[in-house]
C-alpha cells in the first residue's frame, strides 16, 4: 500500500508540471503541428484537426492569450487567410509540457 501512495504522490507531482493551456488535446495538437511546420494556416487547421470554425478559433484565442501563437493576417488570390505561428514562449512551454508528458509516462510504467 505504501508503494503505491508513493507512485500516486509521485504522478500528482509530475502532473502538476502540466500546461493548464496545453492540456487540451486540440490545442496540444495545434502546438504540435506549428513547432513541426512553422506556420499553418486556419482553414489547414480546420482540415488536419477537423473542427468546427467556433471551436477552433476559442482554441487558437486561448493560445493566442497565453503567448502561444502569434497571426498574420494576409491575402491569396484576393481571399484573406489568417496564419499561425508559435511564439518562442509557445515552443519553450510545449517542450516543458511534453517533458513533463514523458515524465509522468515513465513513472506510470515503472
Amino acid at each position: 500500500m505504501k508503494a503505491a501512495n508513493g507512485l500516486e504522490d509521485a504522478l500528482a507531482a509530475l502532473t502538476t508540471r502540466l500546461d493548464p493551456a496545453l492540456e487540451h488535446r486540440a490545442r496540444l495538437g495545434i502546438a504540435v503541428l506549428l513547432a513541426r511546420h512553422g506556420e499553418i494556416s486556419f482553414a489547414r487547421f480546420k482540415e488536419q484537426l477537423e473542427m468546427s470554425d467556433g471551436n477552433l478559433g476559442a482554441q487558437l484565442r486561448r493560445l493566442e492569450n497565453e503567448g502561444y501563437v502569434s497571426l498574420r493576417r494576409d491575402f491569396v488570390e484576393r481571399k484573406p487567410v489568417t496564419w499561425y505561428q508559435l511564439t518562442a514562449t509557445g515552443r519553450k512551454a510545449l517542450t516543458r509540457h511534453l517533458r513533463a508528458l514523458q515524465d509522468v509516462i515513465a513513472q506510470a510504467s515503472k
